[in-house]
């Protein structure tokens, strides 16, 4: 192939990680306010859909929606940033049918575009039906489509449409136990998210014994990937085999889940306090307050921060096995060159 058809390829490619990036990007935002409207319980704040009162959704006044009152903020700001994820997906498909050589990511792209479209028309039944139900599956959901951007993102990038290290003329590899733990810590990361979500929609009509079952699975999935969090964050610093491309997030990773913990611990302080904070005089004088603006910032930062987790995971797994599958590819390589020889 002549050079300036490589390089034109190579630009078209370009095009297309570019939009799976920006739609990464666009999903996160796209979470934040998400986790608002629960937190401020703003899900019925506009009772229509897809219109808003009535108007397109475009077409809705900007006086109204942005000097209005918050939760009608947020609502439509929420259905505008997941329009937003909707044209980036359209413009990933277009993109991969046109410049992508690969049959199967176009196929892929097509996915995208469908689960955005589920994801949107989830959002929609609970607002027609007023289903809390339909709000705690699109809560779930909604970190499964960040996990699958952040995959396209992966997928599409140089890096992996080079094979991996072993096309990049390096030598480093992932060992088969970090990619399974790479593995297990994305399935522990949004196992423990659904079961969070069942505590973020709680209701007073549920048992006490329901709701202290869910908040000690929480914990417990919580210790999951604590442990595997920073055993991978360990076992990928310490090998100095292991490629950058997988050290790097999953050392990132570990520095989250860090903080994670915090906000976790933060998050039930300002929704139930302590039972020991009378011990504290600062914890003793502090007074919950629903719907305050420091306590709905915690509690929506712990949420997000839970589904940056998982991006962070779907980084480091996909990463992992692709290195590995090089890592392979060039041991099979050797051997075969050695009985030819």
């Amino acid at each position: 192939m002549p050079t300036d058809e490589v390089a034109g390829a190579d630009q078209h490619s370009q095009l297309v990680h570019g939009l799976a990036v920006a739609l990464t990007i666009a999903v996160f935002p796209l979470i934040w306010v998400g986790g608002l409207v629960t937190t401020y319980d703003a899900g019925m704040a506009v009772p229509d859909w897809p219109n808003t009162y009535g108007y397109n959704m475009f077409s809705y006044p900007a006086t109204t929606w942005l000097f209005g009152p918050f939760d009608l903020l947020v609502e439509h700001s929420h259905r505008l940033l997941g329009t937003v994820a909707g044209l980036i997906s359209i413009g990933l498909v277009v993109a991969a049918t046109w410049f992508e050589a690969r049959w199967w990511f176009k196929w892929w792209a097509v996915f995208v575009l469908l689960a955005v479209i589920a994801q949107g028309a989830l959002g929609g039944i609970r607002v027609l039906l007023d289903q809390r139900t339909f709000a705690m599956i699109h809560g779930c959901t909604g970190p499964l489509f960040f996990a699958i951007a952040t995959a396209t993102a992966v997928m599409s990038s140089k890096w992996w449409r080079a094979r991996g290290e072993e096309s990049l003329g390096q030598t480093a590899w992932s060992t088969p136990r970090t990619a399974w733990v790479a593995a297990g810590l994305l399935v522990a990361s949004y196992l423990q998210l659904t079961i969070g979500a069942q505590l973020r929609h709680v209701t007073g009509a549920v048992p006490h014994q329901l709701f202290m079952a869910f908040v000690h699975s929480h914990l417990t999935m919580a210790a999951v990937v604590t442990v595997l969090a920073f055993g991978l964050a360990a076992t990928t610093s310490l090998r100095g085999q292991t490629p950058r491309q997988v050290s790097f997030p999953a050392g990132l990773l570990a520095c989250v889940v860090l903080a994670q913990i915090a906000l976790g611990i933060a998050t039930w302080i300002v929704n139930y306090a302590l039972p020991w904070q009378e011990l504290s005089e600062s914890l003793a004088r502090y007074t919950i307050l629903a719907k305050g603006y420091w306590e709905s910032i915690i509690v929506t930062a712990h949420m997000a921060t839970g589904s940056l987790i998982i991006s962070l995971a779907t980084v480091t797994a996909l990463r992992a096995w692709r290195s590995r599958a090089s890592g392979v590819a060039r041991e099979v390589n050797r051997k075969w060159k050695q009985q030819v020889a």
